[in-house]
């Protein structure tokens, strides 16, 4: 045994630290703008200079900054206090470090500066442009530089449990991010999603079921694994569980993303798969929280006292609900109630909140201590944080799950005569409103328990002295000396290069095996003769409905099920529920996945242009209840088609079937239904609201405006499988 010096790296640590306290805020306060505007439809919304900040365009900032900000940067100032200690070195290099750390911080500047701007890609929890998205995976690849070079670099033989966690993370979420992230770019700031319809919808919640798993849970789990035995000054309960965790948890996590699209136009066999290993999970995920809970067998008191232990069981608390209800969401007859409503909002907040937050919050009341060698400015402080933030939770998660039991019942009522009860979707909303008020609330609790956290951790920081780098002694053994038999394990664990191969395999086989034969059989997706690319002027007012973030509130998915059809395609003529093959042509898909909005798959031809045109100018005015936001600007800014004959050739590239030169008579076909479009909304504008203008000088005008495009793709919609279009 020889006796070594180290010198530990607390300045990234620290830095990593105040970056999650600091984006944890703001993320939280965007996410209660986005709330308020649910609760109260005015807040923020409705005006020219509120365009930014609009409920569409707020709301993938908001899980932008939680997931990839807050979470991100408390992942990095885990992993890299964990990382050090566990194996008895410096991080190999600072500078990988420095350059992880100021390179997380732009990319998440860059997504401040575009996505309230309606620069977005429109995929889920993916929404940043393809430039950003090479700098993620820059990035990425630093970190993962610097965690296998220490580990390569290590000064204990085996590796602890948590580190398994972190190996894990970094391959599976470059592996998950880069093949989602297939987009072809038409400029610095528009890109189409390489993948159509069903094939985007597969590739993106195996995606976006993942990102949960391998980025909000994974980590995490690996920080619990070693900071609640320090915190309980106990070892973890059972490191044979831990092994059938790891691995049972990370094989069966990447099969379950399916289960987000049930009753979808995904085929049955990638539908049957998710919901299979979805309910296979809570095996692994609760053997990780009660190993988690156990290892504080003997130190309850401790918890009492230790209010770092108080948020770790809440947070255990809550990942194990979580990781009970995700199963259960998966079944398809509890699914048909649950999607598409805020019970499935309640699920992510509980785990957000409860699971990730907890967690965070109970790390830094840990780390800021002990890097600036003093005791915590006031426990009592913190203790009530504890408390506010718990029943924060409690405040925004029951009212959530009361919403979306009444939505989902609600949407599927028939009166005895076979018709709908709640024929007007606007019913259900309206009655929505008092659990967002709720819902706002608890948020609101939240946010005053992140800020007494603030105020504590610059008060600990005043009193103390930080430790930038801290010189411990360490043991290290010259020579590793098994005495017997060696457990299996062991032998994987000291090769980190095997552990990490083994890990891609594992992790693999699921994505590979539902998504290859999706996107090479064909027959998988079948086409539909009637299904032709979108027009010039189509494509456009898609690209607006993109940028609003209008797929955030309306879905294009109608479920085979007889309340969905009823609603929404209640004559043979209309259509019926949503085909395969009807989204061939979508680069990226729109099927969305929350209804505060009615479904939107069969809307072309039901309401005329006129009405369409009134809705998105002021819909609170059209459907008094609504808490759809106004888009005035729709009718003030000119569309832009300096791009046009791009997007067009790019859809080219991707094999939507536009004939060959069409880029550049596109401006000429885009014009003529322009015109058609506004000459129809002018025609049938009473001539009182016209003001005395000349209607062929009303119609130039209109013409040119963004909102004509955008009503031209929402009068697509369904159109090409509906047998007779209806007007009223």
């Amino acid at each position: 045994m020889e006796i070594q010096t180290v010198k530990y790296d607390n300045r990234i640590v620290k830095n990593f630290a105040f970056a999650t306290i600091l984006w944890g805020v703001i993320g939280m306060l965007v996410g209660l703008i986005a709330a308020l505007q649910l609760a109260f439809p005015e807040f923020f919304n409705d005006y020219l200079g509120f365009r930014y900040i609009s409920f569409g365009r707020i709301r993938p900032l908001h899980t932008n900054a939680v997931i990839f900000a807050f979470v991100g940067n408390g992942i990095f100032m885990g992993v890299y206090y964990s990382l050090q200690r566990l194996l008895k070195t410096r991080m190999w290099s600072d500078k990988l470090s420095y350059l992880n750390f100021w390179g997380w911080q732009f990319i998440i500047v860059c997504a401040v500066l575009t996505l309230p701007f309606g620069i977005s890609s429109s995929k889920e929890y993916a929404e940043l442009e393809w430039w950003i998205d090479i700098l993620i995976a820059i990035i990425w690849v630093v970190f993962g530089w610097n965690l296998f070079a220490t580990i390569l670099n290590r000064r204990e033989k085996h590796l602890y449990v948590a580190i398994w966690f972190y190996i894990a993370t970094f391959v599976t979420v470059a592996m998950l991010h880069i093949f989602n992230s297939f987009e072809l770019p038409i400029s610095f700031l528009k890109s189409y999603s390489w993948y159509a319809g069903v094939q985007d919808a597969l590739v993106q919640w195996w995606y976006g079921h993942n990102a949960v798993a391998f980025f909000l849970t994974t980590p995490y789990l690996g920080l619990m694994y070693y900071f609640v035995p320090k915190a309980a000054n106990r070892p973890v309960y059972s490191y044979r569980l831990s092994i059938i965790h790891f691995w049972a948890l990370i094989f069966i996590y990447i099969w379950a993303g399916p289960h987000h699209l049930l009753y979808s136009s995904l085929p049955d066999w990638a539908q049957s798969l998710g919901v299979v290993f979805s309910v296979m999970l809570i095996a692994p995920s609760w053997g990780g929280m009660l190993n988690g809970l156990l290892t504080l067998r003997g130190a309850w008191d401790r918890v009492r006292d230790d209010v770092m232990l108080k948020f770790m069981v809440v947070a255990l608390t809550c990942y194990g609900m979580a990781t009970f209800e995700g199963p259960l969401l998966s079944l398809k007859s509890v699914n048909m109630l649950s999607h598409f409503t805020d019970w499935t909002i309640a699920h992510v907040h509980v785990g957000g909140l409860g699971w990730n937050g907890m967690m965070t919050f109970g790390l830094i009341y840990w780390l800021i201590p002990k890097m600036f060698k003093t005791e915590l400015y006031s426990r009592k402080l913190a203790n009530q944080h504890f408390w506010i933030a718990t029943l924060g939770i409690i405040l925004y998660a029951v009212p959530m799950y009361i919403a979306g039991f009444m939505q989902g019942l609600s949407w599927q009522y028939f009166n005895p005569d076979g018709t709908l009860v709640h024929k007007d979707f606007l019913e259900i909303v309206i009655d929505m409103k008092p659990y967002y008020i709720l819902r706002s609330i608890g948020g609101f609790l939240y946010i005053i328990g992140a800020l007494m956290l603030v105020y504590n951790v610059v008060k600990t920081v005043k009193k103390g002295s930080f430790a930038a780098d801290e010189t411990v002694e360490v043991s290290v053994e010259r020579a590793h000396i098994t005495k017997g038999k060696e457990y299996w394990h062991r032998k994987i664990e000291g090769k980190p290069v095997r552990f990490m191969l083994v890990s891609i395999v594992v992790v693999a086989i699921g994505g590979l095996a539902e998504i290859i034969p999706t996107i090479a059989v064909k027959s998988n997706v079948p086409t539909i003769s009637s299904v032709k690319p979108y027009s010039p002027l189509e494509l456009e007012g898609r690209d607006i409905y993109i940028r609003e973030g209008c797929n955030n509130c309306h879905s294009q998915m109608i479920r085979p099920l007889r309340f969905e059809t009823a609603r929404y395609a209640p004559t043979p003529e209309s259509g019926g529920y949503t085909k395969a093959g009807e989204h061939v042509y979508d680069h990226p898909f729109l099927w969305g996945s929350k209804r505060t909005g009615p479904d939107l798959a069969r809307e072309g031809g039901l309401r005329g242009n006129l009405w369409h045109y009134k809705h998105m100018i002021d819909p609170k005015g059209l459907s008094p209840g609504s808490v759809m936001p106004a888009y005035p600007w729709l009718k003030e800014d000119d569309l832009d088609t300096g791009l046009l004959p791009k997007k067009i050739e790019a859809m080219q590239t991707l094999g939507v079937p536009y004939p060959k030169g069409y880029a550049q008579k596109a401006h000429a076909d885009l014009e003529k239904q322009a015109a058609v479009i506004a000459a129809d909304i002018v025609e049938n504008t009473p001539k009182i609201a016209l003001n005395g203008q000349d209607k062929n000088a009303k119609i130039n005008e209109l013409k040119r405006k963004e909102i004509v495009a955008l009503i031209a793709y929402l009068q697509r919609m369904g159109t090409d499988i509906k047998v007779k279009q209806t007007k009223k």
